[in-house]
C-alpha cells in the first residue's frame, strides 16, 4: 500500500493510493483513526486495506494537497553521516557509531509544496534520503528483531542551510519548510530489500545524486537497535537514513539551491519527492 496525508477543501485527511487518485481514509476510518499516525499507533494498516478493498477514488491525486507523510510526528530522527563518500567529500571523519541530530515537524513540508531558502543564508543545499517510519512501538529493540517495527519507506530531503550548520546544527537543520517527505509512505511488506533501492536527486532535472542505499553503512535495523537504547520509539517516528555523496558543499564550486530551482529525489519503488524552491517573504 501507498499511503498518504493530504489537504482538500474539506480539511485534512489520510488515504491510499489507487492509480491516479487516492481512496479517503479518513472519511472511512476516522471515528476510529484520526490521522496515519493514529492509524499506525492502533496496527490499523489491515483495517485500511480492507476499507479501500473495491472502493474507487475519492480524489484525484491532481486535486489534493500533499502533506508531509506524518504530519504530527512526535520525532524526526536523521543521520548526519552514513555514506562513506560523503563524510569524504565534506572532509570529515566517519563516525564510530550512528551520528544523529533532530528535524522539527514545520522544517518539512509536502510533495510539491514549496520549500523556502531562507532570507539569513543562501547556503541552501539538498541531501536526498532513504526515511522510514516506525509502525511498531519499542525500546531496547534487537537488531534481529528491528525490521519489524518498521511501517513503511518515503523518499526524504533533508534541506540544510549549511553556513547555520556549522555554529548549530539544530539551527541549520531546521530553517521553517526548508525540507519535505513524501509523496507517500511504501508499507514495508511491499519493500522486499531496503538496503537494494536506488536513490536520484535532481536538481533543475540535473542528476546530482545516484547511489544504491547498499551504500548505507548503518542499516535501518542498526539504527532503530541504536537510537531505541536511549529512547522508546513510537508508531508514525519518522528516521531519515543519512544522504549520499555529491550535496552542494561538497563541490567546487559549491552548487546552492536558489530560488527558482525544482529539487527531486526519486527512490525506486518509493516514488519521486518534488518540491520548487522559493525565497523567503519579508
Amino acid at each position: 500500500m501507498k499511503l498518504l496525508s493530504f489537504n482538500t477543501a474539506a480539511g485534512s485527511s489520510y488515504g491510499l493510493v489507487q492509480g491516479d487518485g487516492v481512496v479517503d481514509l479518513g472519511q472511512r476510518l476516522g471515528a476510529k483513526y484520526a490521522d496515519l499516525r493514529s492509524l499506525l499507533e492502533g496496527d490499523g494498516l489491515a483495517e485500511a486495506a480492507t476499507a479501500a478493498n473495491g472502493a474507487g477514488p475519492d480524489h484525484g491525486l491532481d486535486a489534493i494537497r500533499y502533506l508531509q507523510v506524518i504530519p504530527n510526528a512526535r520525532r524526526i530522527i536523521c543521520i548526519g553521516l552514513n555514506y562513506r563518500e560523503h563524510a569524504a567529500e565534506m572532509g570529515m571523519d566517519f563516525p564510530e557509531n550512528p551520528s544523529l541530530f533532530s528535524k522539527w515537524p514545520d522544517a518539512l513540508v509536502g510533495h510539491e509544496q514549496d520549500i523556502v531558502r531562507p532570507r539569513a543564508s543562501s547556503h541552501f543545499d539538498f541531501e536526498g534520503e532513504l526515511a522510514f517510519i516506525i509502525g511498531k512501538p519499542g525500546r531496547h529493540i534487537a537488531e534481529a528483531a528491528a525490521m519489524a517495527h518498521v511501517a513503511g519507506y518515503a523518499p526524504f530531503l533533508d534541506g540544510s542551510v549549511r553556513d547555520f550548520q556549522g555554529q548549530s546544527v539544530i539551527a541549520g537543520k531546521n530553517f521553517q519548510h526548508s525540507g519535505s517527505c513524501g509523496p507517500w509512505m511504501t508499507t514495508a511488506d511491499e519493500v522486499a530489500e531496503p538496503m537494494n533501492l536506488q536513490l536520484t536527486t535532481r536538481l533543475n532535472g540535473n542528476v546530482v545524486q545516484n547511489e544504491n542505499t547498499e551504500q548505507l553503512f548503518y542499516s535501518p535495523a542498526n539504527i532503530i537497535a541504536y537510537v531505541s537504547q536511549f529512547t522508546p520509539l513510537h508508531p508514525g517516528d519518522v528516521i531519515a537514513t543519512g544522504t549520499p555523496s555529491g550535496v552542494g558543499a561538497g563541490r567546487k564550486p559549491p552548487l546552492w539551491m536558489q530560488p527558482g530551482d525544482r529539487i527531486e529525489v526519486e527512490i525506486s519503488g518509493l516514488g519521486c519527492l518534488a518540491n520548487n524552491v522559493v525565497a523567503e517573504e519579508g
